[in-house]
């Protein structure tokens, strides 16, 4: 019974791609399984399954989230630059940063949640005023990272070379942030109450409603917690590059959304996990990252990830629809009470 019920879930069979595109990428190239390539792998991970994390639980609430790349960026830019050589820690930045994202996640939560405007079109709408601020306003460009977070990025967990090649590469600590926030996501969505009303407001908002669940305490909650996540992250990734480069992620909510879509998460809402999210974007990153060891252009990663969304979305209507025919017949086929 467990292998039957382990055979219906999507993370199965996004985990046996997983190992058969591994072994193909292996078979061809031989150097997919050197220590090199592994650390690089999971260095190119950290910050995708990062950003992940805050999509999946938008989506699962039934929304999509298009600007949590520009509150990373406007969070990064504007405390690795106002804030430059204030502090030796790198802790008030990374606080700093959560508060910018979760005053701007605030402001994308209150417009969907308090006026009922869809979320794809409104955090459309911010994205470009959180853009248009940075790059307006404080004039962003390339800078050097400040010494407060200099020290961090150069921190590592391993090194791990390549004898054939003679590269080698270093996994930064970055990558235990991001364990921590999957395990911590994972409880949330599964073990609280807060996980719960996540799940039955993307399921169905009325009945959610008539349940007891706080619709709008929900998804301010969803939109505020992706938007501080954002601020973290933006941090993060400036203190892996040893840069601070305002548009490094402008463009990522692409693949985030297909990673996703890729993991089972259901752009319709009400249906995904954090396994299963983390999972298609390990296997996204595998296939960007490895096309060059299988000779093909690194230019087909973008046809994959609208192929990716197109069909993920197709799928999500299909099962929408099968799910209303069987409610029909439930319907249909109860005796009426006299």
């Amino acid at each position: 019974m467990n292998i039957k019920r382990l055979a219906k879930r999507n993370e199965f069979y996004i985990a046996l791609i997983i190992i058969l595109f591994c072994l193909l990428v292996q078979i061809r190239s031989g150097q997919f399984f050197t220590g090199n390539n592994m650390v690089d792998l999971m260095r190119s991970v950290t910050i995708p399954a990062m950003f992940c994390i805050g999509e999946m639980m938008v989506l699962i609430s039934g929304g999509v989230d298009n600007s949590f790349p520009a509150i990373a960026s406007l969070s990064m830019y504007f405390v690795c630059t106002k804030m430059d050589g204030m502090f030796e820690n790198p802790i008030p930045y990374f606080l700093v940063a959560m508060l910018l994202g979760l005053i701007m996640g605030a402001f994308n939560g209150l417009i969907v949640a308090k006026f009922r405007f869809p979320a794809m079109i409104v955090t459309l709408g911010t994205s470009a005023l959180y853009l248009g601020i940075m790059q307006g306003i404080l004039g962003s460009s390339e800078y050097p990272l400040t010494a407060g977070l200099y020290g961090l990025g150069k921190m590592k967990i391993i090194s791990a070379g390549n004898a054939a090649s003679g590269l080698s590469s270093d996994l930064p600590v970055h990558f235990i942030f991001m364990i921590v926030m999957v395990v911590g996501t994972w409880f949330l969505m599964n073990k609280t109450m807060l996980g719960r009303s996540i799940y039955a407001v993307g399921g169905d908002e009325v009945a959610a409603s008539r349940a007891g669940f706080n619709v709008f305490r929900t998804r301010m909650f969803i939109f505020c917690f992706s938007g501080m996540l954002a601020g973290f992250i933006g941090v993060c990734r400036a203190s892996m590059l040893q840069t601070v480069s305002p548009n490094n992620m402008i463009g990522m909510e692409m693949d985030v959304i297909a990673a996703c879509v890729l993991g089972g998460v259901s752009l319709i809402g009400g249906r995904g996990g954090i396994v299963g999210a983390v999972l298609g974007t390990i296997l996204m990153t595998m296939v960007s990252n490895s096309l060059i060891l299988l000779g093909v252009s690194t230019q087909w990663s973008r046809v994959f990830t609208g192929a990716i969304i197109i069909i993920g979305t197709a799928v999500s209507a299909i099962q929408e629809k099968r799910r209303r025919g069987r409610l029909l017949v439930d319907v249909a086929d109860k005796p009426e009470v006299q």
